[in-house]
């Protein structure tokens, strides 16, 4: 007999198994003191950058647009499966306590991440308004209210495929979830908050009666789940062997200028292939650009004088460490093993392509600290990260490729 309590339990259980097993693999070893550095020495230039804000920063403005994301993106993880959409269709009027469960179990997630961000940004209120952190709790717990409508809100739209009714449901709410945001940090009259209180209500009323009659999409869920799933797997992947992992490719013809410029040469092979394979694939070319946005704004922002050099010399450790599985991506065919190439020019392709991009990135944080007039240590941060990315791409790299 059919047992909805029994399904949903081994699925999550499975599900938190399957994270907490690779979650060991990426905090492991120095990477987690790599981190817990990056973490402090933001903390402390963050502080720093707080103290220098007037009383007339907009504290409120600035928070609200970034709660106002978090809030509005609200999956409900339903730990689905390819098969289900055969097996668990005609069960589905069964299973709304599965789903409950499911967005009980999103809340808690996801109200963890709410706390820390709003944790993160209270510094900011704290000093240019007079309450200080007096009302964490209480906009901790409306926040939490506000994302338990999103998550509710969000499950109704899932009954729908037209993709502009989603991308019209996160704008509406996203503004909703902005503006209320806005006016309860702004210390707005009571009644004008109720007022918004009650357009949330009515507006997930009016698709909870339009969806009394729909079906579940299962296509769009099981989707769903699985992008959110692969998007962990991608990470995991950079720190141990992900069977589970599909790779995506993407043609990227106008990056095909790159490629070009490689010299039709036998021992320039493998350099072609590692090229080819990081610019089309999402899980490389996508953390590249992650990390080097995600270091310039930190550098430029957050960081100055030396703290530039450290970030810069973080960032790109970080990135030349998760690129050093492009060396194992095509390990499991066949016909690569076939190319009349020796050894030493596929590590010399490698070595070669990973010099370049991590150059790439260091030239990169070097010009933004020049554009911000600071000459002399954008040539520090440039020598330095050349310096570094040669260590690293003809030392270490050796080692841990023979590991």
């Amino acid at each position: 007999m059919f047992n909805e309590n029994k399904l949903w339990r081994d699925r999550a259980g499975g599900r938190m198994k399957d994270l907490g097993r690779y979650l060991r693999y990426i905090f492991n070893g120095h990477i987690v003191i790599v981190l817990l550095f990056l973490i402090g020495t933001a903390a402390f230039y963050y502080q720093e950058w707080i103290k220098t804000l007037s009383p007339n920063f907009p504290a409120a403005l600035v928070i609200a647009v970034l709660i106002g994301i978090i809030v509005t993106y609200s999956p409900v993880y339903n730990f689905l499966l390819e098969a289900d959409k055969v097996f668990l269709l005609p069960l589905e009027e069964r299973l709304k306590g599965y789903f409950l469960r499911s967005g009980f179990a999103s809340l808690v997630f996801q109200g963890y991440i709410l706390l820390l961000v709003l944790a993160v940004l209270m510094p900011i209120y704290a000093h240019v308004s007079e309450n200080g952190f007096g009302s964490f709790i209480p906009f901790l717990l409306v926040l939490l209210l506000i994302k338990a409508w999103n998550l509710a809100a969000n499950w109704k739209i899932q009954f729908y495929v037209e993709t502009s009714v989603h991308r019209w449901d996160f704008l509406v709410r996203y503004l909703i979830n902005t503006v209320f945001t806005y006016l309860m940090f702004k210390q707005a009259n009571l009644f004008i908050l109720i007022v918004i209180g009650i357009i949330m209500l009515f507006y997930y009323y009016s698709f909870h009666i339009r969806t009394t009659k729909m079906g579940l999409k299962w296509d769009l869920l099981i989707d769903a789940e699985e992008k959110r799933m692969a998007s962990f797997y991608r990470l995991a992947n950079l720190f141990t062997d992900v069977p589970k992992l599909k790779d995506t490719v993407k043609r990227r013809k106008y990056l095909d200028l790159f490629i070009g410029k490689i010299p039709f040469l036998q021992e320039k092979t493998y350099l072609y292939l590692f090229a080819r394979t990081f610019l089309r694939s999402s899980d490389y070319l996508g953390l590249f650009v992650r990390l080097t946005v995600i270091g310039a704004l930190a550098i430029y922002f957050i960081s100055f004088g030396i703290g530039q050099l450290v970030l810069t010399i973080l960032f790109v450790y970080l990135t030349g460490f998760q690129l050093l599985p492009l060396w194992n991506h095509h390990q499991n065919k066949l016909w690569v093993d076939l190319y009349p190439v020796s050894q030493r020019d596929k590590t010399a392709s490698f070595h070669f392509l990973l010099m370049i991009i991590l150059v790439v990135q260091s030239s990169i944080f070097a010009l933004l600290i020049l554009i911000k007039g600071e000459w002399f240590y954008s040539l520090l941060v440039l020598g330095a990260g050349l310096l570094f990315s040669y260590l690293f791409v003809y030392f270490y790299s050796k080692g841990r490729l023979k590991k």
